[in-house]
């Protein structure tokens, strides 16, 4: 049996999914997650009430930020790999709560840095990081590429991923272990984070609630569903870059849609018209995002399968059920 595989975020989005995916092809998974309250901690625990259920699944709650129970928890199990996905989200949160950003994500990923370093026999650290990172990006422009010469965060959010690439990059030059970092471009799907704009959207057009548009709905998104970033997850780990390096590598579908033609496939789905309120750009987002993911593919074969219209089908049938609508 191969050894236990850390999930840093185990309760959120895209760390129940992943876990999940491990689970199901016999790994040992040890997931931590500190449940905060950024929203319903009732999601977060029934995701986690179905990891429970599966074999070979254990769960610590803490905080990422601790970096002695972080070592602690990787030494007692002996994981040599890591996939870090515990941080504080949301570009606009950033804003208001400057601290939280700083703890969870520059000081949650040194503390797994240095778990990592310290771990004997370590093998990979695959991380998120976020498509934020590259800026603002006019329409209709070539995907962004992980060559580009220069990223802008225009977010604090965006700020803090960018010093968790530069900080690993250091760690993989001064320590030399293994790690990517993987630039999510908007994913969603079932089990989602409710501040995204599709769920909350889906539960303001059943509740015929208006939605606010941002950006005068002049605004594309790479959407990504969920089962697709898990396949670019697992597939990155289990490629880990060659002497011990560090790369970065887009994750996304790579067919931006613009907002308003996702709420109407939305709009479609749920067989009602939304209430629409048009709003000025916030603070903090870009105008698309679109990204090139040659690298993933030609080290993977990474190719997303799920188109919008399928992708929120699933997740309104999902939203249904859980939320008895």
């Amino acid at each position: 049996m191969s050894a236990p595989i850390l999930v840093t975020g185990a309760a959120g989005f895209i760390g129940h999914a992943t876990a999940h995916r491990l689970l199901a092809r016999g790994e040992t998974v040890i997931g931590i997650d500190n449940l905060n309250d950024y929203y319903d901690p009732a999601l977060k625990r029934a995701r986690l009430a179905g990891l429970e259920r599966m074999p070979g699944f254990a769960f610590r709650m803490m905080d990422v930020a601790d970096a002695p129970a972080v070592a602690a928890v990787m030494r007692e199990h002996g994981a040599i790999r890591v996939i870090h996905l515990a941080a504080q989200a949301g570009v606009r949160h950033s804003i208001d709560h400057p601290f939280a950003y700083e703890r969870s994500n520059v000081g949650g990923h040194l503390a797994v840095l240095e778990a990592c370093r310290h771990q004997p026999g370590f093998v990979h650290l695959v991380y998120a990081s976020s498509s934020s990172v590259y800026g603002d990006k006019p329409m209709g422009g070539q995907g962004f590429s992980e060559d580009e010469p220069s990223v802008s965060p225009v977010s604090l959010y965006a700020a803090t991923k960018r010093a968790c690439e530069l900080m690993s990059q250091s760690y993989a030059t001064l320590y030399g272990f293994a790690q990517t970092g993987l630039r999510f471009f908007t994913v969603y799907g079932p089990w989602g984070r409710p501040d995204m704009a599709y769920f909350s959207f889906t539960r303001k057009i059943l509740g015929s609630e208006p939605i606010e548009i941002f950006g005068q709905g002049r605004m594309a998104r790479d959407f990504t569903y969920i089962d697709d970033i898990v396949d670019g997850i697992i597939g990155a780990l289990d490629h880990p870059p060659e002497q011990c390096g560090h790369r970065i590598l887009n994750i996304g579908d790579s067919q931006p849609v613009g907002l308003m033609d996702m709420i109407s496939t939305l709009e479609r789905t749920l067989g009602r018209d939304a209430i629409k309120i048009m709003k000025p750009m916030q603070p903090g987002d870009v105008t698309a995002t679109y990204a090139d993911v040659s690298k993933l593919n030609a080290l993977t074969g990474y190719a997303p399968q799920v188109q919008l219209a399928e992708g929120l089908k699933r997740f309104v049938a999902w939203y249904r059920e859980y939320y008895g609508v």
